[in-house]
């Protein structure tokens, strides 16, 4: 298949700002610039495949029509043993129109009490990540990555998003939401798939070192607060947000424009968790640009 080549333009193909930050950070030290759907306008195709290969090709070939630029799709999500493989495709579908991953976590656990699959050391479930580059002309190529691992409850930690605050992965013995991003990236779903990806469509392009950038860490502290869903969550999002604030030499809060956007949020967006609508609050008090 055709290769991608540094500072070639490449689609990433969601709205999700969680999803697009962690995929731009892969392919960053490649020299690749991305561009995300959203950014450029392209509407969210609805997923009607029944697998995540048909839905990660879906989306990145309407990108890919779309925007006249190969594209980059990752349709990703939990799968539990116990529950014939549910919530499956479905994944961010259970967290409801808000994603609301506290809520999807929530059902995942009481579907398992009533199945009386709770018996120990947890059940069985994998994550799976399939990714799909498209071309303009129709060519696409899919690449998939696992990992396998058990269920916990309550959730336990507070990084990473989604159901990862009850994935435990085999050979260890704290969550996905526990482990510091970068143990969590040398095994996760997504750098697998990525990984495979990177082999057949990166050809001969070599990783450098990416430079620090203010606007890169300012992209991250979006991505998080759009993501939140727990109050674990927030906390970490706080400790991140203190050390980009020490960084900037703004050692504190605007406590009026705190107070301010949180009335604006709570307007705005009553029905999204709270945790979620504080943190996009904070990020407005210390004068991060929200998109």
């Amino acid at each position: 298949m055709r290769t991608l080549q540094r500072g070639m333009t490449l689609v990433v193909a969601s709205h999700n700002k969680g999803k697009v930050w962690e995929i731009n950070q892969l392919i960053a030290p490649y020299g690749l610039n991305a561009a995300s759907a959203s950014a450029l306008g392209l509407a969210e195709p609805e997923e009607t495949e029944p697998t995540f290969e048909g839905n990660a090709k879906l989306k990145a070939v309407a990108a890919a029509d779309g925007s006249g630029l190969p594209a980059l799709a990752d349709d990703s999500g939990l799968e539990v043993a116990c529950l014939g493989g549910a919530p499956g495709i479905f994944s961010a579908r259970w967290a409801g129109p808000q994603k609301d991953f506290g809520l999807a976590m929530e059902k995942v656990a009481k579907e398992i009490t009533a199945r009386h699959g709770w018996s120990a050391p947890g059940p069985r479930a994998n994550f799976v990540s399939v990714l799909c580059l498209a071309w303009p002309d129709g060519e696409t190529a899919t690449f998939e990555g696992k990992v396998f691992g058990r269920l916990v409850w309550p959730p336990r930690g507070g990084n990473g998003f989604g159901y990862d605050p009850m994935f435990v992965p085999d050979g260890h013995d704290v969550t996905f939401g526990e482990m510091e991003p970068a143990g969590k990236y040398a095994i996760s779903h997504r750098t697998r798939a990525f990984d495979a990806f990177r082999k057949s469509a990166l050809g001969d392009v070599s990783p450098e070192p990416v430079a620090p950038n203010a606007d890169r860490d300012a992209d991250g502290l979006r991505a998080a607060a759009a993501n939140i869903s727990t109050r674990d969550e927030l906390k970490v999002f706080v400790k991140y947000l203190s050390a980009d604030l020490e960084r900037r030499g703004q050692p504190r809060v605007n406590l009026g424009t705190l107070m301010v956007a949180l009335e604006d949020s709570v307007g705005e967006r009553s029905d999204e968790p709270r945790w979620r609508t504080l943190a996009k609050a904070l990020l407005a008090a210390t004068q991060v640009k929200q998109p």
